[in-house]
Parts: C-alpha cells; structure tokens; sequence
C-alpha cells in the first residue's frame, strides 16, 4: 500500500504528492529532497518566475508551507524502517551513493 500526501496543485491541474518517500508530480517521482532556494543556484531566476517560493523538489517550486508538508511526510516515510534485506541493502546503496557525491565523484 503506497502511502499518499497531498503538497499542492500545479497551476495546470497536476497533483504534487509524496509517494512512498518520492515528491511525485502526476504520479511520476520527481526528486526524494527538498532545497532550501538561499542554496539553490538557479534562485534568482526561480524568484523571478515564482517570487513566493522558499524551497525547490527538483524543478517544483515550494512556499514555505508546502515544503513543511512535503518535508514532514519524507521524514515520516524515512523513519519507518523496513527490515527487509532488499529494503535494508537500498538503504546502504543510497547512503553510499550520497557519500560518495558528497566527495566529487560524479
């Protein structure tokens, strides 16, 4: 059973949503983070397209509320733990990937 949380509408009707740990848009994973704008380094042109947006999930602007939303069920997802090996060794694969982007290496 996918758990479902509704962050906003676009503009064009799509749903945004966090799927089982994915900020989705229409259904389609998007990103699995949110970026504050201040780090983001396209944030001049983003606030020049949306003036409100405080926080990015891949190319979605967020406000400031609906990063909460969004943030709050990404960490809900995150901390159920699913003992599984698949689910256990996925864990291992990303935090080992995020490491190694952290160091350089792309």
């Amino acid at each position: 059973m996918s758990e479902r949380v509704w962050v906003k509408t676009t503009l064009d009707g799509r749903p945004v949503e966090v799927i089982n740990g994915w900020i989705c848009l229409a259904g389609q994973p998007e990103t699995d983070e949110i970026v504050v704008l201040e780090e983001h380094p396209n944030r001049q042109a983003i606030l020049q397209a949306v003036p409100n947006a405080t926080h990015m999930a891949g190319r979605l602007p967020l406000t400031l509320a609906e990063a909460s939303v969004a943030q709050a069920a990404l960490r809900r997802h995150h901390d159920s733990f699913d003992g599984t090996p698949l689910a256990v060794s996925e864990r291992l694969r990303q935090a080992v990937w995020k490491k190694a982007c952290a160091e350089g290496v792309e």
